[in-house]
């Protein structure tokens, strides 16, 4: 006989064949489902994890990685996530509890896996920064929202045929470009980084609407599609979030064009 399952020669009323396994201490038992088996005896097993305290009822002759898939509805911890240990030692899946002096109302120490701990720990920690670099995005919209507001308030007046000064159009430049510098400052991944990204082309886009309006201001009885080409050439920051390439200017009777400096 090799390993310690195999399929008996005995059959079942419904003629369906029997499969049967060798357990520790070469009792040859029926095989059994993964379910846990309810039939038979039961007993209470005091599980300890940590400074917690639980009872689990499971069938006297269960095994040990039988307890762990009824411990799983105790703590939320997977099989794969535990350790059991009984009388001071670590017992494998395949131990039968009756094998080993496991009674009822026997103690039984429960102990997270260390490598499914510390990965847990890591995703936690992932979480919380990606959860902070979102709130980060999220104030730098909500100074944007309000220099969209002055953005729209400026076009409607050049639109308008009101004459507005070019500082207008400067310190507005600059205040979006403060937010584009923080949005630059912030370490994002997942969904932190999609935000970010959107929030980046945004401002951009206001930029470049406030750079063809500062150049129809200049020049208001321009006239036609082509009449006004600006460019605006976006460096690349260090995380790659301001990178943008306008394309070459065409001809026009008016041209005002902003270079953009790296950022460090």
């Amino acid at each position: 006989m090799k390993g310690s399952n195999f399929k008996g020669v005995m059959e079942n009323g419904n003629k369906e064949a029997i499969d049967w396994e060798l357990r520790p201490g070469g009792m040859l038992v029926q095989k059994r489902d993964d379910e846990v088996d309810a039939s038979g005896p039961t007993i209470k097993v005091k599980v300890s994890h940590g400074s917690y305290q639980h009872e689990v009822n499971v069938p006297a002759q269960a095994t040990f990685g039988e307890l762990k898939k009824v411990i799983v509805q105790e703590t939320g911890l997977e099989p794969k996530e535990q350790r059991l240990l009984f009388r001071g030692k670590e017992k494998e899946d395949d131990e039968c509890l009756h094998m080993v002096g496991v009674k009822d109302m026997s103690k039984v120490v429960l102990m997270e896996d260390p490598a499914s701990k510390e990965k847990k720990l890591d995703e936690m920690k992932r979480n919380q920064e990606i959860s902070k670099a979102c709130e980060a995005v999220a104030k730098v919209r909500a100074e944007v929202n309000k220099l969209s507001e002055k953005v729209a308030a400026l076009e409607a007046a050049v639109r308008g045929g009101t004459k507005v000064a070019d500082k207008e159009f400067f310190v507005l430049t600059e205040l979006l470009m403060v937010q584009l510098l923080k949005l630059d400052s912030i370490e994002a991944e997942g969904e932190a980084k999609a935000q970010r990204r959107i929030e980046v082309r945004r401002v951009q886009r206001y930029v470049e609407t406030l750079d063809v309006l500062k150049a129809r201001n200049s020049n208001p009885f321009s006239s036609g599609s082509n009449a006004v080409s600006v460019t605006t050439k976006w460096e690349t920051f260090d995380s790659g979030v301001g990178s943008l390439n306008a394309p070459p200017p065409m001809p026009s009777s008016a041209k005002a064009t902003n270079d953009w400096e790296q950022f460090d």
